[in-house]
């Protein structure tokens, strides 16, 4: 049997609470925004009636009008909705941006986008927040031109700032370098890159040393450029002895494909360094089903410390980055934007290399 929608009630309004009570209507008001005008007993009394009437409370979008405060500040990325959720590293960073404003009466509106179309950037031009944080944007992106065109407080995170707005970001370029130094003084010459995508509507495969180049994502750019550089200081030839593989998506399954591809390669390579712990966590994967030893091997280095990390059999190496207080420096650096308070035009936190278990000399040389 169908059940006929009955609709919404119509709203219980200030005048009505206040003719049942014999009050003014200000008494009313008061009552819910400015307490502290009555006594307990009567305000106590006005919201009684008010429950009895079936009045909900004042409208929170009427409120955010009178204020000139939505109440939330975004937070918009380049990928699926989900990759909040299933992504841990987002995750964590997320969490330190709840921390900042868990005292500031504000919710988080997740705004996410992976699209070349101009049209399909509604969710930023409508979304109701006081101001936004924008993770790893890059100057092509539509959501970015959308975001500008708003003129509201906004922090880059994971990229320098730039229209005047501040930014936090890690040391990329020397994480990675760091990493590479790492596979280089323990004696390996042949090594694989797994990147994450350097541009927009890219492809999954090998690129050039000409596409690295025209990388768009400035965390990308300063990592292969980490890389490089510590290639550089040992003599390898980056063209001849280190192949970059661009992965579109940042998940494990990703990794796994990226590990069949670079291992194929001749010369094979005996080391991979993975721009995150997620496509790292591929590799070792793809190594366990194929019976390839890490580290005996494969030595295989990850960016991020994910909490995962450590937690591995063997413990991946890594660059660590602090997501936690990335984030929550992102919200404070916001909020105060948004109050008209002092803040730093620009942060840059360190990182630092965690050695584990998944690296050791190549096998020649063991």
């Amino acid at each position: 049997m169908k059940v006929k929608s009955r609709g919404s009630r119509p709203r219980v309004t200030f005048k009505e609470i206040a003719k049942e009570l014999g009050v003014a209507v200000s008494t009313v008001s008061n009552a819910y925004n400015r307490p502290n005008q009555l006594s307990p007993a009567l305000r106590e009394k006005v919201l009684e009636t008010a429950r009895k009437l079936g009045y909900s409370g004042p409208d929170p979008m009427a409120r955010s009008l009178r204020r000139r405060r939505a109440g939330a500040i975004g937070v918009v990325y380049g990928d699926e909705l989900s990759y909040a959720f299933t992504d841990p590293v987002h995750a964590l960073m997320l969490q330190g941006v709840a921390t900042a404003i868990r005292n500031e009466h504000l919710g988080l509106l997740l705004i996410s986008g992976w699209s070349e179309k101009p049209e399909e950037t509604c969710a930023v031009r409508d979304a109701a927040v006081d101001g936004f944080l924008i993770h790893t944007l890059n100057n092509s992106d539509p959501l970015l031109a959308a975001i500008l065109e708003r003129t509201l407080p906004s922090v880059y995170v994971d990229r320098p700032g730039t229209d005047g707005l501040p930014s936090v970001v890690v040391e990329d370029e020397g994480g990675a370098k760091e990493a590479a130094r790492h596979l280089l003084e323990l004696g390996h010459r042949n090594l694989g890159v797994l990147a994450l995508p350097l541009s927009l509507g890219v492809r999954d495969g090998i690129i050039s040393p000409e596409e690295q180049a025209e990388s768009e994502y400035w965390a990308v750019r300063q990592r292969l450029k980490g890389y490089r550089s510590a290639a550089q200081e040992f003599g390898i030839a980056w063209e001849k002895n280190v192949t970059v593989y661009q992965s579109v998506e940042n998940r494990p399954q990703d990794g796994q494909v990226a590990a069949g591809v670079l291992l194929s390669q001749t010369p094979r390579p005996t080391a991979i360094l993975a721009m995150s712990d997620q496509l790292a966590l591929g590799v070792l994967e793809y190594a366990t089903e194929h019976g390839i030893r890490v580290p005996e091997e494969l030595s295989v280095v990850g960016f991020d410390d994910a909490p995962l990390a450590a937690r591995l059999r063997p413990g991946l190496t890594t660059v660590h980055q602090d997501h936690l207080e990335k984030g929550k420096l992102a919200g404070q650096t916001l909020l105060a934007l948004i109050k008209g308070e002092e803040y730093p035009s620009s942060v840059t936190l360190p990182t630092h290399l965690v050695v584990r278990a998944t690296t050791a000399p190549p096998p020649e040389i063991v």
